[in-house]
């Protein structure tokens, strides 16, 4: 069996040692006689397996004693309204807007109180990160809100905004663990799985605990409060068990490859040969300012919109799948997270240089 190459900005490829070994063990999870998949979230097996991708977690990022790791449904989507009824207290928030995902993030908190948009980049499509000198931070605002890494657009923050004290929440679901990052910088750092991490069905939140609030209004639901959720360990009901399984294979498989460090290295050597191929190249041009790109999700267009189907089909026929730009912005889009192997990047580029050459 010939694997492609997943090029797709989500869900995404993991790593192949890691699926290989979730198919061993698919029948009977270390002699328990079960699949994870049918075991009860309130088993020993499986509180040993959350614990340790716990730890593991906490080890990558090393991520202090007074946050909270927890392993929620809903995606990254349902965070846009639980950030907002967990942290408005003052009834305010201030939004960096860099792209679709912060957009409506922002659309959502209007619903529980004043947003205001500090800094935007959509005068230029999100090609850029804004500028972040002196940001208008309001002296009420509950917290600053940004996506560090926009997935359609193919940008990243290289650097954090200045909060002026307010907690920082980001979304950081496809970035989370491409390269190393101080947690004690983020109020929130949450990100849904399936882009780096794991399979689709699960996103983790990790929290500052003195954000986690008992005086919630009555009508914030239980099951979005974050103290419902801390208190019980992530289990007050049924979580995505087989999801929060795969994740922590992908925690040890990143810690065994030498880290976040070494997930940087990587990612940078497999950004570098493919951008630097755009640069040079008269065919494909990459739209993002090079200040702002992004090591995850490179975007390129060829500047006609027949040419871009053609290159997505032919791309297919060679096994690089998942080519095609999110139906937003059109054009092509190779995301390049943890799992994509240097060769898969090498074959892509090999292809575009055919392609270039026949048209």
């Amino acid at each position: 069996m010939k694997r492609v190459y997943n090029f797709s900005a989500g869900p995404a490829c993991l790593p192949e040692e890691v699926l290989r070994e979730a198919a061993e063990e698919m029948l009977d999870y270390r002699g328990c006689g079960m699949s994870v998949m049918e075991m009860s979230h309130r088993s020993k097996v499986f509180q040993g397996i959350i614990d340790e991708a716990e730890a593991d977690l906490r080890e990558l990022l090393s991520i202090p004693d007074n946050y909270k790791v927890l392993f929620l449904q809903g995606g990254a989507s349902q965070q846009f309204a639980a950030v907002p009824m967990n942290l408005m207290k003052k009834g305010k928030a201030d939004y960096i807007v860099t792209g679709q995902w912060a957009k409506k993030a922002a659309k959502e908190a209007k619903r529980y109180g004043e947003v205001n948009i500090i800094a935007s980049s959509e005068d230029k499509t999100y090609s850029y990160i804004p500028d972040l000198e002196g940001l208008p931070i309001d002296e009420d605002a509950d917290y600053v809100y940004i996506c560090e890494n926009n997935t359609i657009y193919g940008t990243k923050f290289h650097r954090l905004p200045d909060t002026k004290g307010k907690p920082l929440v980001a979304d950081v679901s496809s970035c989370f663990l491409s390269e190393p990052a101080d947690i004690t910088k983020y109020g929130i750092m949450y990100g849904g799985v399936q882009k780096n991490i794991g399979p689709a069905g699960v996103v983790i939140v990790i929290i500052r605990e003195d954000l986690i609030r008992e005086d919630l209004p009555e009508w914030v639901p239980t099951m979005l409060q974050y103290k419902t959720q801390a208190d019980a360990g992530s289990l007050y009901n049924t979580p995505p068990c087989y999801g929060i399984y795969i994740c922590g294979k992908v925690f040890k498989w990143i810690r065994a490859q030498g880290g976040l460090p070494a997930m940087l290295e990587r990612n940078q050597r497999k950004a570098k040969l493919l951008y630097d191929f755009l640069d040079q190249s008269s065919l494909f041009h990459n739209p993002v300012e090079p200040g702002s790109r992004s090591l995850m999700n490179v975007t390129f267009v060829t500047g006609r919109e027949d040419l871009d189907k053609a290159f997505v089909k032919e791309a297919e026929e060679r096994g690089l799948v998942n080519l095609k730009g999110h139906r937003s912005v059109g054009g092509m889009r190779a995301s390049l997270y943890n799992a994509m192997p240097y060769e898969g990047v090498e074959a892509l580029v090999a292809f575009m240089k055919e392609f270039e050459a026949a048209h």
